[in-house]
């Protein structure tokens, strides 16, 4: 089982939204998937109970949990046979951060490219460091189409950990298909975010 955690300190930074994509896109290449949903706005949660609402793809479980429930339920879906869970996390510094850290098989930390994103995201590099995280990257998030910032963003973080070779750009696409309950696959799968989504799913499971 392979467990795969967002974590930042600054929230809006979409890791509810990368959090159900990398679930349903795991979903959709045949493996049990599941996400923990640990942020108190539960927004994973949310998006769960629209999609079962619209009677649609009951294909992942979304568990609201706290923090302290964390153990139990990793060893749940283990013994379930899940093998790719996504946990979600608050947008703040917590105890929380650190127990998911020192769980998780890889921290993946959002980041938009603004130098407001870069110094927040650098201390949640240092509080992964601290915690002994196994394996993390950051993720380019809400990149525009044009210009060089994302290019200014992977110079800059590069030198604390490992940057994602995929960018998920600011893409209309993605908040359609989260408030519908879907993925960008399931919503429009020829779009360029659903190409985005397949690919680092695709980098994820091979790094």
């Amino acid at each position: 089982m392979k467990t795969f955690a967002l974590v930042t300190q600054k929230g809006g930074v979409g890791k509810s939204t990368l959090a159900v994509h990398l679930a349903v896109a795991a979903s959709r290449q045949g493996q049990i998937a599941l996400i923990i949903d640990l942020d108190p706005q539960a927004s994973a949660a949310n998006w769960a109970e629209r999609r079962k609402q619209d009677g649609r793809r009951p294909d992942l479980a979304v568990v609201p949990a706290r923090a302290a429930e964390l153990s139990r339920l990793l060893n749940e879906a283990r013994q379930q046979g899940a093998n790719f869970v996504v946990i979600d996390t608050a947008g703040y510094n917590d105890v929380t951060a650190r127990a998911v850290i020192q769980v998780a098989d890889m921290v993946l930390i959002p980041c938009r490219p603004s130098i407001v994103d870069i110094e927040v995201v650098a201390e949640t590099a240092t509080q992964f460091m601290r915690a002994g995280g196994k394996k993390g990257a950051f993720i380019l998030n809400a990149v525009q189409p044009r210009g060089v910032r994302a290019d200014e963003a992977r110079e800059a973080l590069r030198d604390l950990l490992p940057v994602a070779p995929v960018d998920i750009h600011n893409l209309v696409a993605y908040s359609d298909a989260f408030n519908d309950g879907r993925s960008v696959e399931e919503f429009d799968p020829t779009s360029k975010a659903a190409e985005e989504i397949r690919a680092l799913y695709q980098w994820l499971v091979t790094v």
